[in-house]
């Protein structure tokens, strides 16, 4: 694929059906068991939130409010004006399921989540454009770091939703600490540089 030929574009009320389709759509036709999540499972309190028992009508209905109020963030990469991958990317504050992890950095902490790419657009760089954009997106709401928990130990497609480890170390990210199987690693979101 060449680069002419995909565009990353963010995740705005007028884009919600082009989202909504890739979800119903190419997005899990190979992985259809975690097609009712919408990209929600971060954006709830699971404290509060029995999340085994959210229907796919639920999350889709959430995902459609947070996305029509702007609570809901993320970049969808086109094809040949077709979706073909979404990576969820929000500052941390806007994520509930952060509620019982406290962090002293909280306010600055862009998360970098979830990917999902379409199985015949795999492996040609879809993700490295998601990731690179989201960390401009990140960036340019005043966030300075950006943070993402790939899995050590995944093995499918579909256990690096987060992002595989590789992916980040590649694009500057570090490694911050460890917890079990996740890697949380972070990278310092430099301020633009001004123009003359």
């Amino acid at each position: 694929m060449s680069n002419n030929s995909l565009s990353i574009r963010r995740l705005t009320p007028e884009r919600r059906d082009d989202f909504l389709q890739f979800f119903e759509g190419a997005a899990f036709a190979d992985n259809p068991e975690w097609k009712s999540c919408y990209c929600q499972f971060l954006y709830v309190d699971h404290s509060r939130v029995d999340w085994s028992t959210r229907t796919a009508a639920e999350n889709r209905s959430a995902a459609c409010d947070r996305i029509g109020c702007g609570r809901m963030q993320g970049l969808l990469a086109y094809h040949d004006e077709n979706v073909i991958g979404w990576c969820n990317a929000a500052p941390r504050t806007l994520l509930d399921a952060f509620a019982d992890e406290p962090d002293p950095d909280a306010e600055r902490l862009g998360q970098i989540t979830c990917f999902v790419i379409a199985r015949e657009h795999r492996r040609r760089g879809v993700a490295r454009a998601l990731l690179s954009a989201a960390c401009d997106m990140l960036r340019e709401q005043g966030l300075t770091v950006a943070e993402a928990s790939p899995s050590r130990q995944a093995a499918t497609d579909a256990e690096r939703h987060y992002g595989p480890l590789s992916l980040y170390l590649s694009a500057g990210f570090t490694v911050h600490r460890e917890d079990g199987d996740l890697v949380i690693v972070r990278r310092r979101l430099e301020p633009a540089l001004e123009t003359p």
